[in-house]
């Protein structure tokens, strides 16, 4: 499933780029949040018609409000850095990158997650890749 999703992440940055000289980046993610919310709408409805539980929990629902508002601003930011002519080559590694690295810093300081050596190192190689890329 994490393949899968890495190729999802992988078309969504795609499209944003295609997309990102064509539209305004707010409109962009607006609409892009749009579908986003009528397929995930369409799956839960799904699972509702076929009686399968799905879990709601207050702290859920406040995380995933908090998920939201910063998948929001990273739609727009990624409109924008697209439409400025970065390419998709080096801008979704640059941005895919840097928020591995992002959020292993906060799993580290708040959740109380540990990295073995050989993720360590592999944080440390995405660092220099994004570090590479950016020059």
């Amino acid at each position: 499933m994490a393949l899968f999703t890495a190729i999802f992440y992988g078309v969504y940055n795609f499209f944003i780029k295609v997309s990102a000289g064509y539209i305004n980046q707010i409109a962009g993610a607006v609409i892009l949040q749009a579908v986003a919310t009528a397929v995930g709408g369409g799956i839960l409805l799904f699972l509702k018609i076929t009686n399968t539980p799905v879990a709601i929990s207050n702290k859920g629902i406040l995380y995933a409000v908090l998920a939201g508002v910063f998948v929001g601003l990273a739609e727009i930011t990624s409109f924008f850095v697209f439409s400025k002519g970065v390419a998709v080559s080096t801008g979704v590694p640059i941005i895919i990158g840097g928020s591995v690295v992002f959020a292993s810093i906060l799993g580290i300081l708040f959740l109380k997650e540990t990295l073995t050596p050989i993720h360590l190192i592999a944080v440390i190689l995405v660092i220099i890749g994004v570090v590479l890329l950016v020059k």
